[in-house]
Parts: structure tokens; C-alpha cells; sequence
């Protein structure tokens, strides 16, 4: 099955990644040349024709990688935007039924906030107790945010 959306090679990152190989290699020639040399004088042509340009070829690499993978976060990001506008607000799925709707009150000993008892963090757990109204009247326990109980009387 085809896509809509067609897969395009993209070549910044694959020429950062050969830039970045030649540099490399460029180094391990140019050391390889000058450790064979006893004195600074005969080295300094190695230096100069392969370790130098291979750190830049190294460098120029990284910058090209570094460019190739904002440019292809940018890419993503626009066909993102792209289809959440083309998204029919119609086509919605139907908004999600509460996440629990007991109207019993629990708390777990220790906790800092109070449930329901079908609210997913204590359901089905042993050590949930019935909330203690005049900790909940007090302000001792604080509302959970996921099934947003009716406040304590």
C-alpha cells in the first residue's frame, strides 16, 4: 500500500557523513606520515597537507550533519502543522466519556489527594481507604487532577 506521502532521499546528511569520513581518514594519514618522521622539519608537510584539512573536513562535516537534521526536523514539523489544519474539526472522534464518575470518596493512607473509587490510581487497590471527611473539610487532602471528585462537605 502507497502512501500519500512520497519518502525522499535527502543528501545533506549523506554528504556530512562523507565529508566526515574523509576528514577522518585525511587525519589517520597525516599521523601515520608524521610518526614515521624523527624531526619537527619533516613533519610539518604532513601537518600541513593532511591533519589540518582533515580536522576541517571533520568540522565541516559535523556543521553539515548538525544542518541536515534542523533542516529535516523543520520539514516534519511543516507537514505536521499541514495536517492538523487540513484536519476536519467534523471528523473528530467524539469527546472521551469520564474517567470515572463514582461519587464514593478514597484516599491511599499517606496520600496527599482524594478519588473516586473507579479513579484508576486506587482502583482495584487494597490499601485504599475511604477518605476521612474531616481531613477533605480541612484542606489536609487536595483533589485529584485525573478524576476530578466533587469537593468534600
Amino acid at each position: 500500500m502507497r502512501t500519500a506521502r512520497l519518502r525522499t532521499v535527502r543528501p545533506v546528511p549523506w554528504v556530512g557523513l562523507a565529508v566526515l569520513a574523509a576528514g577522518a581518514v585525511l587525519c589517520v594519514a597525516g599521523w601515520y606520515g608524521m610518526s614515521g618522521e624523527r624531526f619537527a622539519e619533516r613533519q610539518l608537510p604532513y601537518l600541513a597537507s593532511c591533519t589540518v584539512p582533515g580536522a576541517a573536513l571533520i568540522v565541516a562535516g559535523a556543521v553539515l550533519l548538525t544542518n541536515g537534521r534542523s533542516a529535516l526536523a523543520a520539514t516534519r514539523v511543516e507537514e505536521l502543522y499541514a495536517l492538523l489544519v487540513a484536519a476536519d474539526p467534523a471528523e473528530s472522534p467524539p469527546s472521551a466519556a469520564p474517567l470515572a464518575s463514582s461519587d464514593d470518596l478514597r484516599t491511599v493512607p499517606g496520600g496527599t489527594l482524594w478519588h473516586r473509587a473507579d479513579c484508576p490510581l486506587v482502583a482495584g487497590k487494597p490499601e485504599a481507604v475511604p477518605a476521612d471527611a474531616g481531613a477533605v473539610a480541612a484542606g489536609g487532602l487536595g483533589p485529584c487532577p485525573i478524576c476530578e471528585p466533587p469537593a468534600g462537605d
